[in-house]
């Protein structure tokens, strides 16, 4: 049986001015690039003066801090609600985290990321934040649940392998990494946690989890 991801639920509350300012900031960032967004069009598109956009935030960069803290509690929700899904199995949680995680991140493309790495800085370190606070948080969970469900070695160190994934991940989804492999995120992601998986799984895990995805 394939997972099937829970409904998602609004990242930004459009009934606020702050959160239509964010929903609408989101659709122009992801869909033009950094520098395409600018205050004077996002006043435009809302029908708001750009006085009252910086009443709500003080520039640009602060609006795609916004952004990305309102992404990454969304994310930690649907990371979450999969590892706590108490129907899933473990091979069914390891393709949850993988479609939940793609399904966010697929929205930022390369070159994204690498304007945002040189042209604003303290967005990106924001990023490089939200890895640091949400992967050993659900990256280790995952690894002792499949300790404890007998899919992933009972010899391996958590603390160890999440720290290994988490360094393996930053590395990965550097601009200039994803230029070079020629890759999106998301397909970084799920490249990396079948290479990943494949040596931690035991027989009996890498058995059914190859059911659900194909190596």
């Amino acid at each position: 049986m394939d997972f099937t991801p829970p409904a998602s639920t609004p990242i930004f509350d459009v009934t606020d001015p702050s959160g239509r300012i964010l929903h609408a900031a989101q659709q122009q960032l992801f869909a033009l690039g950094y520098n395409a967004l600018t205050m004077d069009q996002l006043a435009h598109d809302l029908g708001m003066s750009k006085k009252t956009l910086y009443v709500h935030f003080a520039g640009k960069d602060a609006i795609i801090e916004g952004i990305i803290d309102a992404m990454g509690r969304a994310l930690r929700r649907q990371l979450e609600a999969v590892l706590d899904a108490p129907d899933l199995t473990f091979p069914q949680k390891l393709q949850g985290i993988v479609a939940a995680a793609g399904a966010t991140l697929a929205r930022a493309s390369p070159a994204l990321l690498r304007d945002l790495q040189r042209f604003a800085p303290r967005p990106y370190q924001k990023i490089e934040d939200l890895r640091l606070n949400i992967i050993p948080l659900i990256f280790g969970r995952l690894i002792r649940m499949g300790i404890a469900a007998g899919m992933v070695r009972p010899d391996i160190d958590a603390g160890f392998a999440t720290e290994f994934w988490l360094h393996a991940i930053r590395g990965l989804v550097q601009p200039a990494t994803l230029e070079r492999t020629q890759l999106t995120v998301p397909q970084s992601l799920s490249r990396a946690m079948n290479l990943f998986f494949a040596g931690l799984l035991t027989p009996a895990g890498r058995k059914d989890y190859e059911k659900l995805t194909p190596i």
